[in-house]
């Protein structure tokens, strides 16, 4: 699919709008640094992982926070199946409803923020980068990775990176067979030579650490 280009467009920043768009950074990726053939290699294309925008997603995103993935979709499972999924839901709902879901007290306060927040959702869709993370951290409780991904997974964003998601780090830990997890400013150092692909730089390393750490599971 091709992007129609605006000024607001130019603004923006490139968009991710199917498997296409990540196959050409991935390529890209490869061709500039030879540890990402290697992990695209072993891993094939990493997945889209694109979902809707909107409160929904943000709520999402701020569930997963610093939980596994399993737990995260079993919280989320539940929130659903309780009819919280929604900011009207949310605004409504007794601490009680949502801590029973599975949220902690922090994540209660986190979505009640979040749903008084009137953040206008179909604007962020044309603003640039920056903008974004800075409009959605400044709710209580979104801190710079749950905006960034936010910006990757809802939005689209190609040019979005989250430096301190230890999964990455331990990805470009294995990769680049380092001694010790590179932290969040080494990580944002690295992840400049990324642009303008660095949010498919993210999936190809998520992928890449699934992978090795799916190949320890067999040794």
């Amino acid at each position: 699919m091709t992007e129609i280009v605006t000024p607001r467009a130019i603004e923006r920043g490139r968009i991710i709008t199917g498997p296409d768009c990540v196959a050409e950074g991935t390529a890209w990726l490869a061709q500039i640094e030879p540890r990402f053939a290697q992990a695209l290699a072993q891993t094939g294309q990493p997945p889209l992982r694109l979902r809707g925008d909107g409160f929904e997603a943000l709520f999402q995103a701020i569930v997963s926070q610093q939980v596994s993935v399993a737990s995260a979709t079993a919280i989320w499972s539940r929130v659903e199946q309780a009819g919280l999924a929604q900011a009207s839901a949310v605004a409504q709902a007794s601490d009680a409803d949502l801590q029973g879901c599975g949220l902690s007290r922090p994540k209660v306060r986190y979505a009640r923020a979040l749903a008084e927040a009137q953040i206008d959702y179909a604007a962020l869709r044309d603003v640039p980068d920056a903008k974004v993370i800075a409009r959605l951290t400044a709710v209580c409780g979104i801190g710079p990775w749950t905006a960034q991904i936010y910006a990757m997974f809802a939005l689209g964003r190609a040019d979005v990176f989250a430096p301190g998601d230890l999964a990455l780090q331990e990805g470009v830990r294995m990769l680049w067979m380092l001694d010790a997890r590179p932290k969040d400013a080494e990580m944002h150092r690295l992840a400049r030579r990324w642009s303008p692909w660095r949010s498919v730089a993210a999936r190809l390393l998520w992928a890449y650490f699934k992978s090795e750490k799916d190949r320890e599971g067999l040794l």
